[in-house]
């Protein structure tokens, strides 16, 4: 399948590359590392999309600046590559003018990837995307520089939360080794992703905190992250990027919830709004099955899906999956 999609994207003379909205590093990563390689491979026009803002810590990463986040005339892309989506609604609001492109190549790592696209690359066990595209780099026989290193590093690094998550594998370990050796800077890259936050942040982090609901039999928490808490510490949407970790911490918690509201909305009450919901497992609990019930999905220790509710609603909802938490989603 890879000769069949590096003959596809060879062939292209005008390439989309788009990762899914609220992109983590490993969205980025992927999505930077495939198009340095893309034009190295000499494809024609090759153009980088995500229609969320790049989260301040990611910012770092080289030609990140050419990611952008509003595109017109998708009519004139021959082949669209599609990285870590489990949906090509992930993509976001034009997902379905990414429908009409002749080719779409599905290049993913998620358990509850559809299959979608003309060509599909898929590899569950592979410990982020960016391990797929390092993969389909070295079918390309192209040399790896220090800026598709960077990317690619940065994205297995932090989809295994600095490897002590479970999809942390061998290759994680010896990838990371390889992109050392090709220039990446670990303190450098540590640095940038976790060592520094803006006070707006830490103001929105407290807020969180304060959020934080336990259910009765302690074994699930809900963080809520509102639209007026961005407002009042002057932070972005991105800024609650990792703070669903603080709940997942807390003793005896099996399952973490964020709440974070979204713009827009229906508008038929005036308390019903537009949500994503993040989840985090223990690894006691299959989250990617409970968040595939409301349309989403994800991993089994990392899931996530968007509904519109009132809040009170919601919270009501995610509770009762605690009650025991259903058998199919207990993992042993």
């Amino acid at each position: 399948m890879m000769k069949k999609i590096i003959q596809q994207l060879a062939n292209s003379d005008r390439v989309l590359l788009a990762s899914h909205s609220n992109p983590d590093g490993d969205a980025i990563g992927a999505l930077l590392a495939t198009g340095i390689a893309l034009e190295k491979l000499g494809c024609g026009e090759v153009v980088l999309y995500n229609e969320s803002a790049i989260p301040a810590v990611y910012r770092f990463l080289p030609s990140v600046a050419r990611i952008q986040k509003h595109l017109s005339d998708l009519n004139r892309f021959d082949t669209a590559v599609i990285l870590d989506c489990g949906d090509l609604s992930r993509v976001g609001s034009i997902a379905e003018a990414i429908r009409t492109i002749p080719a779409i190549v599905n290049i993913d790592h998620h358990i509850t990837n559809t299959r979608f696209g003309h060509f599909q690359l898929v590899d569950v066990d592979a410990c982020a995307t960016a391990e797929i595209v390092y993969r389909l780099i070295q079918c390309m026989d192209i040399e790896i520089d220090t800026a598709m290193a960077t990317a690619i590093y940065t994205g297995i690094l932090t989809d295994t939360g600095s490897f002590r998550f479970s999809n942390t594998n061998q290759a994680a370990f010896s990838i990371c080794e390889t992109m050392v050796a090709a220039g990446v800077k670990p303190s450098q890259v540590a640095q940038h992703v976790y060592g520094t936050y803006s006070l707006g942040r830490i103001k929105l982090l407290n807020l969180a905190l304060d959020s934080i609901e336990i259910s009765n039999n302690g074994q699930l928490s809900i963080m809520t992250v509102t639209r007026e808490m961005l407002a009042d510490t002057g932070t972005q949407p991105e800024d609650a990027d990792g703070l669903i970790n603080y709940a997942r911490r807390i003793q005896d918690v099996k399952m973490a919830a964020l709440i974070h509201e979204l713009e827009g909305g229906s508008g038929a009450t005036d308390d019903r709004k537009r949500f994503h919901v993040s989840l985090r497992s223990d690894g006691s609990v299959d989250v990617s099955r409970i968040a595939m019930g409301f349309g989403g999905g994800g991993h089994a220790g990392a899931a996530g899906f968007s509904m519109e509710s009132s809040l009170l609603e919601l919270k009501r909802t995610i509770f009762s999956l605690s009650d025991g938490f259903c058998e199919t989603c207990q993992l042993n």
